[in-house]
């Protein structure tokens, strides 16, 4: 049985944490100051397709992630998760935690149990876990299930987590930065089993994650958190229509970009490179043509860099708008 997949919606969530005392190396205490995680949030996920969370360190991704699995509750705002129109607040509710499966950098295991007796607890929360599928995945990633988490390196043990966020089958699966410590080779064998898994067995995917250039495939909407705000949400073909380069002689290339919103700039010699917001029109490439500059596509990654960069020109205005859009399209 494929249960429906979940969907969600946060309405301008905000929160906030405390200042907390931590003990350096050195037996020394200092005062962390406190601050806002997320600072007005609203957004709907769509249910049925796999969105990247994408954002800086610090941006608020984890955050966001653990208000939809009911690690966290928001400081203000409401959160929903649900299927279909019956949306419900996760914190403390059995039926949306039993359907909901978060897994984060660290697997969430059991150390001092074989990693065979962490499939077990899981089994009996998960409603819809797939033992065949866990034991094929352990198979794929090379674990053997009577070794504990202890013995496994960095790598294996993100190939657990992964194992888990796969076969419990959620409907609404989140995975957080799982791929960590993982070499190349197990984390695309890792990307093909979400889109073979998903494929067979559809349900809402979230999948966090710094290497953009390498997962951008598997998404279909795409989320970007800057400095806890929701800079884009949108599809990521929209997304990756947002931006393009022009490569050229500097005058016929500033000539090309006048009037447009500049992400970035690189020059070398009598050539620059710009990156513009948006998509070329039809005369804006028939112009480029004749002046011998070169039109270039943005890759998702390099869109995502330019727009969540420190004092770049286009971050503070695109997430106005990106704001407005969210709440416009709820209406």
């Amino acid at each position: 049985m494929t249960p429906a997949p979940f969907g969600a919606r946060l309405d301008d969530v905000v929160v906030r944490f405390g200042a907390q005392r931590r003990l350096t190396a050195e037996g020394s205490t200092i005062k962390d100051e406190g601050g806002t995680a997320l600072d007005g949030v609203t957004l709907d996920l769509r249910p049925g397709v796999i969105t990247g969370i994408l954002g800086r360190n610090g941006a608020g991704k984890s955050t966001l992630l653990s208000l939809l699995a009911a690690f966290n509750r928001p400081t203000e705002g409401t959160v929903r998760v649900g299927a279909g129109d019956l949306l419900e607040e996760p914190w403390e509710n059995p039926w949306v935690t039993a359907n909901v499966q978060f897994v984060r950098e660290s697997g969430d295991l059991m150390d001092d149990e074989r990693v065979s007796e962490t499939f077990k607890y899981y089994a009996d929360l998960r409603p819809y876990w797939d033992a065949d599928l866990a034991g094929r995945l352990l198979d794929t990633f090379e674990i053997q299930p009577r070794k504990k988490p202890t013995q496994l390196s960095r790598g294996k043990r993100s190939a657990v987590g992964a194992t888990i966020g796969l076969a419990a089958r959620a409907p609404l699966t989140i995975l957080d930065e799982v791929y960590l410590g993982m070499d190349a080779p197990t984390r695309y064998a890792f990307y093909d089993e979400i889109l073979a898994d998903y494929a067979e067995h559809p349900r809402t995917i979230l999948l966090s994650s710094h290497l953009v250039e390498e997962v951008e495939r598997l998404f279909e909407d795409v989320v970007v958190l800057h400095r806890g705000r929701v800079l884009l949400a949108e599809p990521a073909e929209e997304m990756q229509s947002r931006g393009f380069s022009l490569t050229g002689p500097v005058a016929a290339v500033d000539e090309l970009a006048r009037g447009r919103r500049e992400l970035h700039r690189q020059r070398l010699g009598a050539t620059v490179q710009v990156t513009l917001e948006g998509a070329p029109d039809d005369g804006a490439t028939a112009g480029a043509r004749a002046a011998g500059v070169e039109i270039g596509s943005l890759p998702l990654q390099d869109l995502f860099v330019r727009l969540t960069q420190d004092g770049g020109s286009g971050a503070s205005s695109t997430a106005a708008e990106a704001g407005t859009s969210a709440r416009e399209g709820r209406r």
